[in-house]
């Protein structure tokens, strides 16, 4: 591959953000790599408070995070790309069908790493043989702080749900970077348009956001949905309705999503089956029936255990005494975590009297948290 010819004084941008296009990014933007930020101070900030979680990793890695030079000390230029994976309907519809589950709009096609990240590869090896420099690639899997270098090339702003926005696709964009020690000048940052605004705040049902662009994961369900493995406080069970997997009410209610139009890439549109699935089926799905039903999705890397923990506490959300059954069947599963959240469900389903019937058969039950969920203690 040769590389291109460029007139002196000409801006090889254009020709980059015509190959992006042409591999099916919607928007390609520029930033340095190399200049300071302080974005890494408030990474720091964030971790030292202990709003990660139990996301270990985020500390473990907190230092190469701060700044892409940490990651990559040769790097000059970021060339940021996007790929908008907008919902042709209203995604929040689903959370009036308590027999359904909600899963995030991010999450209702092909895992979107398998689908941008061969081509952002190819695409990385385009530039580099075309304008010279070594590159290296990342997807948020990788601990480069993609929003706030999304905002400085321009892509968007990061709101005050701390989730980026921007003026042409609203909050619904999948990132992706390309870290080169090529020297490319660097588009405008976006400016916060948010103004007065606090839908996003406000929408938030467990009230994860402290203050105007600050997140507690501890209290966001997406990451009690994704990331964490244990039980839940039991208010934020309350809180989550039917959402199984992710929550979409802060991105969803951003009014700049009325300039967005439903994902032009075919395999991140939703799939029907994924588009409020019924909680009844999803709890009767074994491993392979796990494995088959969300294949090629993100849902699949939570795996079945965690992923039925969140249908039972949706069970036990619906209102629905029918749903009892199923939830009685999960008492046989081997996840502890999977069987209080059983017992949960079970304790709001059913009358006083059948549930203390049912207790008294699981007296035996040997571990300690699920026979708090029953009421009879860890010791008893």
């Amino acid at each position: 591959m040769t590389r291109l010819p460029l007139k002196p004084g000409e801006d090889p941008r254009p020709r980059i953000r015509a190959r992006a296009a042409q591999q099916g990014f919607d928007v390609c933007r520029f930033a340095s790599a190399a200049d300071p930020w302080p974005a890494g101070a408030r990474l720091a900030e964030f971790v030292g408070q202990g709003r990660h979680g139990t996301m270990d990793w985020m500390e473990e890695t907190l230092q190469r995070r701060s700044h892409p030079a940490e990651l990559w000390p040769q790097a000059r230029s970021a060339i940021v790309l996007a790929v908008n994976y907008g919902p042709d309907g209203d995604p929040l519809a689903v959370l009036g069908e308590k027999d359904r589950g909600a899963v995030s709009v991010y999450a209702r096609g092909d895992d979107y790493h398998a689908v941008i990240k061969g081509r952002l590869k190819t695409f990385a090896g385009w530039v580099k043989a075309k304008f010279g420099g070594e590159v290296k690639v990342f997807i948020d899997t990788a601990p480069l702080m993609e929003k706030p270098l999304a905002e400085r090339a321009g892509v968007g702003w990061q709101g005050k749900h701390t989730n980026l926005v921007s003026r042409a696709f609203g909050s619904w964009l999948f990132l992706g970077s390309v870290l080169t020690t090529a020297d490319f000048a660097p588009d405008e940052a976006e400016t916060d348009r948010c103004g007065q605004c606090r839908a996003c705040l406000d929408a938030c049902p467990t009230d994860a956001f402290p203050a105007p662009y600050q997140i507690d994961a501890r209290r966001c369900l997406s990451y009690l949905t994704i990331e964490h493995a244990g039980p839940w406080p039991e208010p934020f069970r309350v809180a989550a309705g039917n959402r199984i997997y992710g929550c979409d009410d802060c991105l969803a209610v951003c009014p700049w999503n009325k300039f967005a139009q439903g994902a032009r890439e075919m395999r991140l549109q939703a799939r029907d089956a994924l588009d409020g699935p019924g909680l009844a089926e999803l709890a009767a799905l074994d491993d392979e029936g796990f494995k088959t039903f969300f294949a090629r999705t993100a849902v699949r890397r939570i795996g079945r255990e965690r992923l039925l923990r969140n249908v039972l506490y949706a069970i036990g959300n619906s209102g629905d005494p029918g749903l009892a059954g199923v939830a009685q069947r999960a008492l046989g599963e081997t996840d502890p975590v999977v069987r209080g959240a059983a017992v949960w469900a079970l304790k709001r389903l059913l009358p006083d009297a059948a549930f203390a019937t049912l207790a008294a058969e699981h007296a035996r039950e040997d571990d300690p948290g699920v026979r708090i969920e029953w009421g009879v203690g860890a010791g008893s």
